[in-house]
């Protein structure tokens, strides 16, 4: 069967602090340098064709953030992005220590036209937010992850 849409797969994380708070990552380079608010992400890639779903979620969680997730892990409805892109999402409970972040890296010619190529990281920062300011933070089309995540813990 072949794919009429990309599919992209990750995990959001969260912690059972008073309130519940998610853990958001916000993409680096320089087109998302000075957004904030409708600019962040759970972390997530692109899953090849034929891809289990799963395994490519954690490969790019570990690879956006340099962090280990470990289950049990809540099935999310997936999302869809307005380019048509599927996004498939589980959740987990984890207090990560954020000192040990690390993103992996792209690279693009920067700036326009300039024909020098620069490196930057896929994912600049990431943070632990509560649901509020988390829906306030992510793109438009993840905030149903949040809601869901929410009426499930």
């Amino acid at each position: 069967m072949r794919r009429t849409a990309e599919i992209s797969a990750g995990f959001l994380a969260f912690r059972r602090n008073d309130p519940l708070e998610v853990l958001l990552a916000h993409p680096g380079g320089p087109f998302w340098a000075k957004k904030d608010d409708g600019a962040w992400t759970i972390p997530k890639g692109l899953a090849e064709p034929g891809a289990d779903l799963f395994e490519a979620a954690r490969r790019e969680f570990a690879e956006e953030t340099n962090l280990a997730a470990s289950g049990p892990f809540i099935a999310l409805q997936p999302v869809r992005q307005k380019s048509g892109k599927l996004v498939h999402a589980w959740a987990f409970e984890a207090d990560f220590d954020l000192a040990a972040f690390a993103s992996n890296t792209f690279e693009i010619e920067w700036p326009p036209k300039s024909g020098q190529r620069r490196q930057f990281p896929e994912i600049d920062r990431i943070a632990y937010f509560t649901l509020p300011i988390a829906t306030a933070k992510i793109l438009e089309y993840q905030r149903p992850l949040l809601r869901e995540l929410e009426g499930l813990v």
